[in-house]
């Protein structure tokens, strides 16, 4: 499928039930960078893609409409989104599969793996974890895509502290705020084991501090570390 931004926000927002849900999805998809951002690197892959923590599903949509072809697994803690997720891909006809889970427990996978906007709803131990077990599941020559809030003394990151609590309160996140991890928190145990690593701000029209990272394995970096463009 194909079209103009507006046209795949609508028919993706179409397919869920409940009026906030198409309200969010419309808002989401029209002002994230997120989705725009990560579809080029994934796209055109034939390796299949780990999606932790795909709450609703969009990233599995947005890529069918954006021409991904390759087979996606959704995970979430959250079984109610899990279900809106099942039965939007359903009502669409599209082939994804999601199952409810922990991201400190994932299951056997080799391929791309998406962590987006999860580690900081963690502590500082299990993100290092969960930075490892995904990084052990990109296959050689795939890639982990991460987006996260960083740390730092900006006013974007207060702004985004806010923010997530008012989530909170309202009850559309359902995990307790973690920690904020900084640059180094992400990017240095990636880069130990042996991945490349590119990174850079990922703020769109939004006031948010988040930051996209790309770690390559294996033939998606050259002989010095450094990430190849995808």
């Amino acid at each position: 499928m194909s079209g103009t931004e507006d046209a795949i926000s609508a028919r993706i927002a179409a397919r869920y039930r409940r009026r906030s849900h198409r309200s969010y999805i419309r808002s989401k998809l029209r002002w994230d960078p997120l989705f725009a951002a990560v579809a080029p690197l994934l796209v055109d892959s034939p390796r299949a893609l780990l999606d932790i923590g795909c709450g609703l599903g969009l990233l599995g949509q947005y890529l069918r409409e954006r021409g991904f072809r390759a087979a996606y697994h959704g995970l979430d803690l959250d079984a109610q989104k899990i279900e809106e997720a099942r039965r939007a891909a359903s009502t669409a006809g599209l082939d994804l599969d999601f199952a409810d889970g922990t991201a400190d427990s994932l299951p056997a996978f080799s391929g791309n793996v998406a962590l987006l906007d999860v580690l900081h709803y963690m502590p500082a131990e299990v993100q290092r974890r969960v930075l490892a077990e995904a990084a052990a599941r990109v296959a050689n020559g795939g890639m982990l895509v991460i987006r996260n809030v960083l740390r730092d003394r900006s006013w974007r990151f207060r702004l985004t502290v806010l923010q997530e609590r008012l989530a909170r309160l309202l009850g559309w996140m359902r995990s307790p705020l973690g920690d904020f991890p900084q640059r180094e928190d992400i990017e240095a145990p990636l880069r130990a084991m042996g991945m490349a690593v590119r990174v850079k701000p990922l703020w769109g029209r939004t006031p948010f501090n988040s930051y996209l990272f790309v770690a390559q394995r294996g033939n998606g970096a050259d002989d010095n570390g450094r990430a190849v463009s995808p």
